[in-house]
């Protein structure tokens, strides 16, 4: 049999595709609803999701897509998209008033890793609500923004490390990418692991802010090969950064200061767009056909556009608009 949304392989007594998530009979319910497991109709699962009967983990169906909105200027949405059976991504935004001050987090949980939804969400809230505890207090005040962003992710390096899991398994301890900016008086400070990504989109000076932490660039930068071969290779997307407990504790992130020089937009995003519209200058191309500028509106458009591509990984959009 196979799942009639994605077609993987999927077993008679099947209730749920494990791969997309599809119900598979009539009264199947999602686990935010009366909890059912998805593998074999039990009904005892645990607070994290699984199955007490067959240890299958239940995805939550509320985090299949969620939206954060603080302003018409600074909103995202995060999405599951159309293959995966959980979203492995997570999103946290906050505005401060005084200072005026905007953060914005995106985490790409690795899947290669285990339990990493609870890696990018834990990621995500520690990295902003400690920028948003340390811009508020009084002795925060003056402080250089590129160290409070070194002390948020190692804090959320700390989170990460603590959530349980099965040592000696087959498989890495929880982990995820993270990208993160501060905006204080039109100058944002952006701190990244991983491959998640910062553009500048505007009409005349769009570009790529961060820099992949990736085996492709790491051997193109060697010199080993050129791009045009490291991308032949089945390496070619591994990230060689990221956040976990097997990462040392004086793993840095990448920092850079970016002017806001015009109107535009900051846009954070995980691969599930950028994969398909790596450039810079496509998706300004691909906002211009937004029925908005309003944040929360285009991070929806650009949301739908991945999953119209086919959604093959989680996707997720911030975007904060500058006037």
């Amino acid at each position: 049999m196979n799942c009639p949304q994605c077609l993987v392989v999927i077993l008679p007594t099947d209730r749920f595709c494990e791969e997309c998530g599809t119900p598979l009979v009539a009264d199947a319910q999602p686990m935010s609803g009366t909890k059912v497991c998805g593998k074999c109709g039990a009904t005892d699962i645990d607070g994290d999701g699984y199955c007490v009967s067959c240890g299958f983990r239940n995805r939550d169906a509320a985090q299949d897509r969620f939206a954060v909105e603080r302003s018409p200027y600074l909103a995202g949405v995060c999405d599951r998209g159309l293959k995966h059976h959980r979203n492995e991504d997570f999103l946290a935004l906050e505005t401060i008033e005084s200072p005026s001050t905007q953060i914005l987090v995106v985490c790409d949980g690795v899947s290669s890793s285990q339990t990493p939804e609870l890696a990018s969400q834990t990621v995500a809230q520690t990295t902003c609500e400690f920028l948003g505890d340390r811009l508020t207090r009084s002795d925060g005040q003056g402080k250089n923004n590129e160290e409070v962003m070194q002390q948020a992710i190692a804090a959320a390096l700390k989170a990460v490390s603590t959530i349980p899991y099965k040592a000696g398994a087959n498989v890495d301890p929880p982990s995820t990418t993270i990208v993160a900016a501060i905006v204080q008086e039109r100058e944002a400070t952006i701190g990244w692991l991983g491959d998640s990504r910062a553009y500048w989109i505007a009409a005349d000076a769009s570009r790529q802010l961060t820099v992949d932490d990736s085996w492709l660039n790491d051997v193109v930068a060697s010199g080993k090969m050129s791009e045009v071969q490291a991308l032949q290779s089945p390496h070619a997307h591994a990230i060689t950064s990221w956040l976990g407990a097997d990462v040392s504790d004086n793993a840095k992130p990448s920092i850079l200061n970016f002017p806001i020089p015009s109107e535009g937009y900051l846009l954070l995003c995980t691969d599930g767009l950028w994969n398909y519209v790596p450039e810079a200058s496509q998706i300004f191309a691909l906002m211009q056909q937004s029925p908005s500028n309003e944040a929360a509106i285009i991070s929806r458009y650009l949301v739908d556009f991945a999953r119209s591509q086919g959604g093959h990984d989680n996707i997720t959009v911030a975007v904060l608009y500058f006037t």
